[in-house]
This record gives structure tokens, C-alpha cells and sequence, in this order.
């Protein structure tokens, strides 16, 4: 069946669904039982990465799918990333290889740096101080014969093409949008995030569901020390408004970021979840509703985690990008 879901165009004029799949923590027959699911609903964009060690299932149900002729490839858009242990231009063809060997793709539609910070190849942890973003991406656009014919877009993080390191404190301080902020009531980064159309960049935003419906942030390898905060799904602003309009908490949330023209990627391996979080597209919330839930925004003190229980050190990594005010 063809997806209703709507999609953000991208600069190159690539479709990326509003609507993604998240996949961290779903493996085995669960996450293919969730992925075929996920399909018959209407979703077509999976997100997944080298780290979720879930690219083989996820590639046994595509498989599946386009050998039967049930999806076209060109309805999917398919995401994976570079490990943080392959943030190093000499590694980025055999990654993405290795990614599509999995997943029984010929190409990927996204192709993202995972994370800014990266590690010494074959370590337990140990920080490379030496990752150099333009390095990796530049190896990404001259291995042309290698990456290009396997991925269609080449990609960064939202926090590698806004808030790099050596650019973005330079536009926060900048008077043009200092003073802009101020007169819109507003911090400069919510005025450069504004700036940076979405449609073109395709941020996103991911809401993280454990079976019990809370928000789950665990590392597969190790636990984190979280820091507590308020849990939005639980929030009376946000409960209340899903009970006068007969949705759910998770749906009320979702549809706020849709709004505000972000990607969203809801994960749960809850069958019922993944139903409930593809239909968001059959009701708006007012801009009351929308203004009440901006109001509950934290800011710098709503970041639950900053990986630095994960890493020792990890804070003088020079790409480390919690230091940015935003």
C-alpha cells in the first residue's frame, strides 16, 4: 500500500517522511515482528545505525517486502550511521559497506556522522581527540566511486550542520541576532533554528518510549546517570490536553514538533504504540495548545544526558558539543 504520510523535501529534492521508525533496542524476531507491523501501517521511513546491531533484521523485512513487490525502493527512505568508531575519513566506505551488506540495500536514502565525538577504532572508550568532521565528510563526498554510488544523500546530524563548534557561539553572539531575539522574545538559538529552514535540513527529534510508556535513555553497553526530570508523557499540561482531545500523551507530543516542521522518530517495540504513533495526522493542535506546550520548554536544563558518565573526558573533546548555549 502507499504511504499517506506526509514528507519534508530536502535540498536536493529528496522526500524524507515526517514520520520515522526509531529502532535502538529492538532486535531479534521482536524487531522484525515491529518492523512488518510498522509497514502495514503506512510507515516507509526506518531509522537505524551500525550501534543498534539491528541492520540484518531490519534488511531480512525489507528484503521481504521488495522482493514481493508490497513497497517500491524509491517509497522507503532508509537511515544509518557511522559508528562513532569509523568517525575517520580512511573508514567511511567500508561502514557504509558493512551497513548495507546488513540491511540488503543497494543504497541508503541518509547517511549520518552519529556522533560528534569520536573513538579510537577496536577500544572499550577510548576517545580519537583527533576527529575532524570536515575530514570524515570530505572522505564521504571524494570517495565518490564508493560512498556516491551507494548513498543517495550524504548527511550530517542537526548538531554537525547547526551547531558546529566553530561556528555556531560566533552567530549566537552575533548583534543581527541578539537583537533579533530580543525583540522576539526569544533566546538566538531559537532565532537561528528558525533561520535554518527544516524543510531544507530535515532536523530531527526523537521520542524514545519503553514499554511502559516512559521515556527510556539506557546505553546498551553501560548505564548512564540521567538526569531526572519531569517526564512530559506524565505532565498534566500534556495529559490534560490528550484526554480533551482523545489522544494520547505521546500523540499530543508528536504532533507539536510535526508543527513545528521537525522530523519526528518515535521508537517502541509496543505494537500498539507504533500504531498510535503514525496517526498524527488527523487532528492540529490551536496555537494555544501549541503555545502552552512551548512554555513547558527547559531549555539547557531539560538535557537528560550529556554522555559524560559514558566517557571520561569526554567534555575536552575538542568536538564535544554540549558547551554550546543551546
Amino acid at each position: 500500500m502507499a504511504s499517506r504520510i506526509p514528507a519534508i523535501t530536502l535540498h536536493n529534492g529528496g522526500k524524507m517522511p515526517m514520520v520515522g521508525l526509531g529502532t535502538y533496542q529492538g532486535h531479534d524476531d521482536e524487531m522484525r515482528q515491529v518492523l512488518n507491523v510498522a509497514l502495514e501501517c503506512g510507515y516507509r521511513h526506518i531509522d537505524t545505525a551500525t550501534v543498534y546491531r539491528n541492520e540484518a533484521e531490519i534488511g531480512d523485512v525489507l528484503h521481504e517486502w521488495l522482493s514481493s513487490g508490497r513497497v517500491a525502493r524509491e517509497e522507503l527512505f532508509v537511515v544509518t550511521k557511522l559508528p562513532m568508531t569509523g568517525n575517520r575519513s580512511g573508514d567511511v566506505g567500508r561502514f557504509l559497506q558493512d551497513s548495507l551488506d546488513k540491511l540488503r540495500l543497494s543504497y541508503v536514502d541518509l547517511y549520518l556522522i552519529h556522533s560528534p565525538v569520536g573513538m579510537k577504532a577496536n577500544s572499550k572508550g577510548v576517545l580519537d581527540m583527533d576527529t575532524n568532521h570536515e575530514e570524515v565528510y570530505k572522505a564521504m563526498e571524494e570517495q565518490h566511486p564508493v560512498v556516491t554510488s551507494m548513498a543517495k544523500r550524504l548527511g550530517r546530524t542537526p548538531a554537525q550542520v547547526l551547531l558546529r563548534s566553530d561556528e555556531y557561539p560566533i552567530l549566537l553572539q552575533h548583534p543581527v541576532v541578539t537583537s533579533m531575539a530580543k525583540r522576539l522574545g526569544r533566546t538566538p538559538a531559537q532565532v537561528l533554528l528558525r533561520f535554518f529552514d527544516p524543510e531544507q535540513l530535515g532536523r530531527h527529534s526523537e521520542v524514545h518510549q519503553s514499554e511502559t510508556g516512559q521515556r527510556e535513555l539506557q546505553s546498551t553497553h553501560c548505564r548512564l546517570q540521567i538526569r531526572r526530570i519531569p517526564d512530559l508523557l506524565q505532565h498534566p499540561v500534556v495529559t490534560s490536553m490528550a484526554k480533551r482531545l482523545g489522544r494520547t500523551p505521546a500523540q499530543v507530543l508528536l504532533r507539536f514538533l510535526i508543527q513545528n516542521n521537525l522530523v519526528v522518530i518515535p521508537k517502541s517495540t509496543n505494537q500498539k504504540r507504533v500504531k498510535e504513533n503514525f496517526n498524527v495526522f488527523d487532528f492540529e493542535l490551536s496555537s494555544e495548545d501549541m503555545a502552552s506546550l512551548e512554555a513547558l520548554d527547559r531549555k539547557g536544563d531539560g538535557r537528560v544526558i550529556d554522555f559524560k558518565s559514558l566517557f571520561e573526558g569526554i567534555e575536552n573533546h575538542p568536538e564535544w558539543p554540549f558547551g554550546i548555549p543551546y
